[in-house]
C-alpha cells in the first residue's frame, strides 16, 4: 500500500474543476511580456576549476580582453595558466516596461570544460536581444547554490556547479517599451488554451462595471477587450488592473501523464473512471548459477573439474480480479487505485489497458 503513496498524493493535489483562479494567474496581457537577452563572457577568480587549455576559445577571449586594456601578452603563457578562467553564456529575461537603471537577475552557464564556477566573478558582459540591440551590461559574483571539491582522485559535490546566478547582475541601459492599450483594446492570452475557460473569462469581464459587452473570445487562447471610446491611458491601466483581479473557474481537460522511464504516474483532477474489472499478475523468473567442484573417485586416474549448473525459479503473483467502480472524484479514483495493490510501474500497464477498453475517461499522455 505504501508504494502507491506518491501516486495518491499527486492525484489528490491535482487541479479541481471547481477552483477559481485570478485571470493574472492563468493568462497574460499581450504586449506586457518581457524579452530574452543573451551574451558571451568570462568568469574569473576560479580555484583551478576553469577551462583547460583544450578550450582554445577561452584563451582567445582572454587575449582579446587584455588587448582592449592595452596589453599584448604571449599566447603560450596562457596555455599553461587558464584554469582560473571559464567561458560562459549569460542569459536573462527582461520584464516589460523595465526602465534604464533597473537590475535584472542573470543566469551564467559554462560552455567549456570547466569543472566548477564556484567562487567566480563574471566580467562585464553585454547582453543583446534577438534583433542585436544591447540592453545592458551584466557583471558580478556568482552564486552556484552548491559545491564541488576534489583532491587526490577523490571528489565530493552537491548540486550542479557549472551553472550559477547573479541576483541583479544585469543593469539596464535602455528602456523596454511596451504596446499596452495603444489601440484602445487589449488581448488576453491564456497560458493553456481552452474554449470553456476563454468563454468564462469573456463573461466575467463583461460583468464588470464600465466594461459591459466589451470582451469577446476570439479563439481558445485569446480574449479581446475593447475599452469604451475616449478611454485614457490611465483609465486603461485601471481597467486592466480590475480585469487581472477577476476570478474565473478554470476548466482543465482530464489527463493521466505517465513517465515510463521513471515509473511516475500523475493523475489530473478531472479524470473519471467507468466500471471495469482488472486482473493483473506478474511473473518473476530467477536464474541462479551454482558452481560445484567434482573430485575423482579414490584410487582412480582423473582430474578435479569445475561444473556449472543453473537453478531456475519462477513465481507468479496470484492477485484476484478487482472490480473498479465508477469514480466521480479524485478521492474515489485514489481509493480504486489502492485496491489494486500494485506498484507504479504495473499501474502504467493498467492505465493503458483501461484506456483501450474505454473505461478511462481522460487523455493518456506517455512520456
Amino acid at each position: 500500500m505504501a508504494r502507491l503513496l506518491p501516486i495518491l498524493i499527486l492525484a489528490l493535489l491535482a487541479t479541481s474543476v471547481s477552483r477559481a483562479d485570478r485571470i493574472k494567474d492563468i493568462a497574460t496581457i499581450e504586449g506586457s511580456g518581457g524579452i530574452q537577452v543573451v551574451g558571451y563572457g568570462l568568469v574569473t577568480g576560479l580555484n583551478n576549476t576553469g577551462d583547460s587549455p583544450r578550450s582554445s576559445f577561452t584563451i582567445q577571449s582572454v587575449l582579446n580582453m587584455l588587448k582592449r586594456f592595452g596589453l599584448t601578452p604571449q599566447q603560450s603563457i596562457f596555455q599553461q595558466r587558464t584554469q582560473n578562467v571559464a567561458a560562459v553564456m549569460v542569459t536573462a529575461t527582461i520584464p516589460a516596461f523595465a526602465r534604464a537603471g533597473t537590475k535584472v537577475d542573470v543566469t551564467v552557464s559554462s560552455i567549456g570544460d570547466a569543472r566548477s564556477l564556484q567562487g567566480g566573478t563574471l566580467i562585464m558582459t553585454p547582453l543583446v536581444a534577438s534583433d542585436g540591440t544591447v540592453y545592458g551590461m551584466a557583471q558580478g559574483p556568482l552564486s552556484v547554490g552548491g559545491y564541488s571539491i576534489s583532491s587526490l582522485g577523490s571528489s565530493s559535490g552537491k548540486n550542479l556547479t557549472n551553472t550559477g546566478r547573479i541576483p541583479g547582475g544585469l543593469l539596464l541601459e535602455r528602456n523596454l517599451e511596451g504596446t499596452l492599450a495603444a489601440t484602445g483594446q487589449v488581448r488576453i492570452i491564456l497560458n493553456h488554451p481552452d474554449y470553456t475557460t476563454a468563454t468564462r473569462i469573456a463573461a466575467a469581464i463583461n460583468a464588470l462595471d464600465g466594461l459591459a459587452n466589451s470582451a469577446q473570445a476570439l479563439d481558445p487562447a485569446t480574449v479581446v477587450v475593447r475599452f469604451p471610446n475616449g478611454t485614457t491611458q490611465a483609465q486603461a491601466i485601471e481597467y486592466i488592473a480590475r480585469i487581472e483581479a477577476v476570478e474565473v473557474a478554470v476548466d482543465v481537460a482530464g489527463k493521466v501523464v505517465i513517465n515510463e522511464r521513471t515509473g511516475t504516474v500523475v493523475v489530473g483532477g478531472n479524470v473519471r473512471l467507468l466500471p471495469a474489472v482488472v486482473a493483473h499478475g506478474g511473473l518473476e523468473i530467477e536464474i541462479q548459477q551454482i558452481n560445484t567442484v567434482v573430485q575423482p573417485a579414490p584410487f582412480t586416474i582423473g582430474t578435479t573439474a569445475r561444473v556449472s549448473n543453473a537453478l531456475v525459479r519462477t513465481q507468479e503473483q496470484s492477485n484476484p480480479a478487482v472490480a473498479l467502480p465508477a469514480t466521480a472524484t479524485v478521492q474515489d479514483l485514489a481509493n480504486a487505485l489502492n485496491s489494486l495493490k500494485v506498484s507504479p510501474r504495473d499501474l502504467v500497464a493498467i492505465f493503458q489497458a483501461l484506456k483501450q477498453v474505454g473505461a478511462l475517461q481522460a487523455e493518456l499522455v506517455i512520456q
